[in-house]
């Protein structure tokens, strides 16, 4: 069966040749008006509805939300001359996919409704499958409509209700706990044998006891036998979070668990066979461990039986107004705060920044915007220093390998923004110190790690206040 596409624009030439145009590839529909749109929509299956934003009399917006409120609701396309960042935010808002400007590229929009149609089907599957889950971990819990997320869920729905282990790669903050969470519900698996361990919290000592078990005497204050995450995950699922911390004589052992699905715990000698499907995660570069020789090839192949990569937020920007106004809907109930929407500047602001905190930041700066915020909209000025220029932002640990033995670090000039002074960083630091404690300017000159007194100068000589001022702020 074709799919179906619904275009609906008040012009007759302009809903003409968008037919002639797309007929080729799917079953097209056409409508003049909001009336003869929803009646097509409550009477034939459609996939993608391609609308204008002004339809004569009627309010193409008035449309959309009417549209995606069915029961069997098409993915919706927004169509305008009138574009702007206020018209695309509004859109989003009121339930449309994506958003594009006239005059059309038509190669671009066939491109656009077939990303549409892909993103129907795999919404269609997982719906299908979120429906055998309860769990707040399931995945639905993971946002985003981005390429890079539709190819993440396709994996997920495809290996998860396999036994083949995953290895889930990416940056601090994309969610790759939730994609392991996600996995183990939609495996079969029961709920309660999902088993954590984060790796790099422990020695390696205890790690081998965490992971292993240990028998009654087998090193000082082993008073008793204990039953290690192998054995309590048998049955269903272990998470190993931050896997590429694990030194040589870890990785040995979880080797032949994986190889042989055997075990033995610390000071034993019974072999003990176990059912459990691994799921592992990591924010370094493993294969560059292996290169460097600090990880086990074969322990590495054993892991990567299948990857999945979290893509970083900042390469998928078009998923952030999706993720921040959910944050906003969960944040905003969880603080008791009237706020119900994000502003257009604030939206920009989110959009224009680089998030190297991923969307465990953009989390984290939607819940500062609530706290600070007073009434029903997210402006600017409520979001944190970083995302309005006043402060640098955090530099995060990304996956990938050290530059080679000998090779020149890059520059200050290479790395800092032309514009950058000390004088700025100052400001920059001293304004994001003072945010955080709210003003209190003995607290942000223990922050600063200097004196007060000496914050008192750079006040003055920065012109931010009036330095002599001694009572000036909370103390």
């Amino acid at each position: 069966m074709d799919a179906t596409v619904l275009i609906v624009d008040d012009e007759k030439h302009t809903r003409e040749g968008l037919r002639q145009a797309l007929e080729d590839d799917f079953d097209v529909y056409i409508a003049a008006d909001r009336a003869e749109a929803m009646e097509l929509l409550k009477n034939e299956r459609i996939d993608v509805m391609l609308t204008d934003l002004r339809l004569g009399a009627d309010d193409g917006m008035q449309l959309i939300e009417a549209a995606v409120a069915l029961p069997q609701a098409p993915v919706v396309i927004m169509m305008t001359a009138y574009g702007s960042v206020d018209t695309a935010v509004e859109a989003m808002k009121r339930g449309a996919w994506h958003f594009v400007t006239k005059p059309l590229n038509l190669e671009a929009l066939d491109l656009l409704i077939k990303r549409a149609l892909r993103s129907r089907k795999l919404e269609q599957e997982n719906t299908s499958l979120k429906r055998q889950v309860e769990d707040r971990f399931a995945i639905d819990r993971i946002l985003g409509k981005s390429l890079p997320m539709q190819r993440v869920f396709e994996t997920i729905t495809q290996v998860s209700p396999t036994r083949a282990t995953v290895l889930i790669e990416g940056e601090s903050g994309t969610g790759k706990e939730l994609v392991a969470h996600a996995i183990h519900n939609l495996s079969g698996r029961p709920k309660a044998k999902l088993v954590i361990v984060h790796c790099a919290a422990l020695s390696p000592q205890l790690l081998e006891s965490e992971l292993f078990g240990h028998e009654k005497g087998s090193f000082t204050g082993a008073m008793e036998r204990r039953i290690g995450r192998f054995e309590q995950a048998n049955g269903g699922t272990l998470f190993l979070d931050e896997l590429g911390e694990i030194d040589a004589s870890i990785q040995v052992k979880l080797l032949r668990a994986l190889g042989e699905r055997t075990i033995e715990r610390v000071g034993g000698n019974t072999t003990i066979k176990v059912d459990v499907r691994v799921v592992a995660a990591t924010n370094k570069d493993l294969a560059g461990l292996v290169a460097d020789g600090k990880f086990r090839e074969d322990l590495y192949f054993r892991l990567n039986v299948v990857s999945i990569h979290m893509p970083p937020l900042r390469e998928r920007k078009e998923d952030i107004p999706t993720l921040a106004n959910a944050f906003l809907r969960e944040l905003a109930k969880e603080n008791n705060k009237p706020m119900r929407e994000i502003g257009p500047e604030a939206m920009q602001a989110l959009m224009a920044y680089n998030w190297p905190g991923n969307v465990r930041e953009l989390r984290t700066a939607i819940e500062h915007g609530i706290v600070m915020g007073t009434g029903a909209r997210m402006l600017v000025r409520h979001l944190p220093a970083t995302l309005r220029g006043e402060a640098p932002a955090p530099t995060m640990h990304r996956p990938g390998r050290p530059a080679p033995a000998g090779m020149p670090l890059p520059s200050a000039a290479a790395v800092l923004p032309p514009d950058l002074s000390i004088g700025k960083m100052e400001i920059r630091f001293i304004l994001e110190a003072l945010q955080r404690t709210r003003q209190n300017r003995s607290e942000a000159a223990k922050l600063l790690g200097i004196s007060r007194r000496t914050l008192q100068r750079k006040l003055k000589e920065l012109k931010l206040a009036d330095g002599d001022n001694e009572g000036e702020g909370s103390d």
